[in-house]
């Protein structure tokens, strides 16, 4: 099994934005992790606001960490 493979994906909502693209994430199960933007959403200049949900991988090493990965829209989530 490679490292892809081993990430955890969840959903969660943005409650409070931390300085460097790190965010506070509230995850679908209540837990509280620490998470930052990752390279592809930094790139493209995709903005990141309180209340945006969000998807985010998690390593099974650190459960308090992760990556957001994809910000939800929610016009298209309807």
């Amino acid at each position: 099994m490679n490292i892809k493979q081993s990430l955890i994906e969840m959903r969660g909502t943005v409650f409070q934005c931390l300085s460097n693209g790190m965010f506070r994430v509230k995850l679908q199960n209540g837990f509280l992790i620490l998470a930052y933007i990752s390279g592809r959403i930094r790139k493209n200049y995709i903005r990141i606001l309180i209340g945006d949900q969000v998807t985010v991988q998690l390593s099974p090493y650190d459960l308090t960490r992760g990556r957001i990965i994809y910000r939800i829209d929610p016009i298209l989530e309807i």
